[in-house]
């Protein structure tokens, strides 16, 4: 009998391992004080323009998007247009260029239902209110752009736009034309919530440091990515880089040479914004590295780094993490 007990009580906690391991000093209940999302689809309300009668149309979205159609125009034309003719004009013009038809239709199917992406971002802006309660959380639109601008956000970051036509999915015909291979792997709809979540940890934390160099863009990025890795604590690193599987690989296979390189080449506390863009940048690879490396190694590095400091230094809380900006000082308590 005692040992039937004992091995209930060890099957019972290895049964707990897996969840708790996923669970860390940060985790909190995003069920309790939620920050509820309610994306607006100005997307599919512009899809649906009624040309026939447009000024009608035009008024309605004008009454529904006061915040956000104004963005978009503005956005869309470089000028703020706000005579109506005018407006019905270009919105009508825009709707019927059979890019945008196809885009429209491709948006329409896929993304019918949305709300497992606005319950992930949901819990994301309900950790990163829990951590930090002044912080702007932007009211959420989908729009449509025909391909051009993949996100809006206003001045004051309370009016945040995605293109839902940057997600329709690797395999989607028009991507060929306009973006990289090395890129298509980020263009599903699967991407959308972490580059929402992203785009308004980095506009609310802007780059703040005493000089310019490599090491402090790297460590800037990590902390935003580390920081976007515990509000989406179920993300795995790839997916909080945007690495593929294999790029993943690649990069923890090689992470002991890619800092040997860096440190070798003199890379880390160049200023040189040039060899800096070469690091930080979307690209087929990380030029100073390896061609067969995966691009943005330096965020990589950067985000393993800020982890590494993160793990050795467990009283430094989510806030103090982002207030740092003596990155000098960051490196060298990482350990790392």
């Amino acid at each position: 009998m005692v040992k039937s007990n004992i091995y209930i009580l060890l099957l019972s906690l290895l049964l707990l391992l897996p969840s708790c391991g996923k669970k860390n000093r940060f985790h909190i209940d995003t069920k309790k004080n939620r920050v509820e999302v309610n994306i607006r689809r100005f997307d599919r309300d512009l899809i649906r323009l009624d040309t026939v009668n447009l000024a009608e149309s035009v008024e309605s979205l004008l009454v529904k998007y006061p915040k956000f159609l104004p963005l978009f125009i503005e956005n869309m034309t470089n000028s703020s247009v706000t005579d109506r003719d005018t407006i019905g004009k270009m919105l009508s013009d825009f709707v019927n260029y059979p890019l945008v038809k196809d885009v429209n239709r491709k948006v329409l199917d896929v993304f019918t239902d949305i709300s497992s992406i606005q319950n992930e971002i949901a819990d994301a802006f309900t950790f990163i209110h829990h951590y930090f309660p002044n912080l702007t959380l932007p009211e959420l639109y989908f729009y449509v752009s025909g391909l051009n601008v993949p996100m809006l956000m206003s001045l004051d970051r309370t009016v945040f736009g995605v293109g839902t036509d940057f997600y329709l999915g690797a395999d989607f015909e028009p991507y060929k034309d306009i973006v990289y291979d090395y890129m298509l792997q980020n263009f599903v709809a699967e991407r959308l919530p972490i580059d929402v979540v992203s785009a308004v940890l980095f506009r609310n934390f802007m780059f703040d440091a005493s000089q310019n160099r490599l090491i402090d863009n790297m460590l800037y990025r990590g902390k935003v990515l580390f920081l976007l890795s515990v509000a989406m604590s179920e993300k795995e690193m790839k997916d909080i880089v945007g690495y593929s599987q294999e790029q993943q690989l690649w990069a923890e296979t090689h992470e002991t040479e890619i800092w040997k390189a860096i440190v070798a080449q003199k890379d880390l506390f160049s200023s040189d914004q040039h060899l800096i863009r070469k690091y930080m940048k979307v690209a087929p690879f990380t030029a100073p590295i390896s061609q067969e490396s995966p691009g943005r190694l330096g965020e990589w590095m950067g985000l393993r780094i800020v982890e590494s400091f993160m793990n050795k230094n467990k009283n430094v809380t989510l806030p103090a993490l982002m207030q740092m900006n003596n990155y000098q000082e960051l490196l060298e308590k990482s350990g790392y």
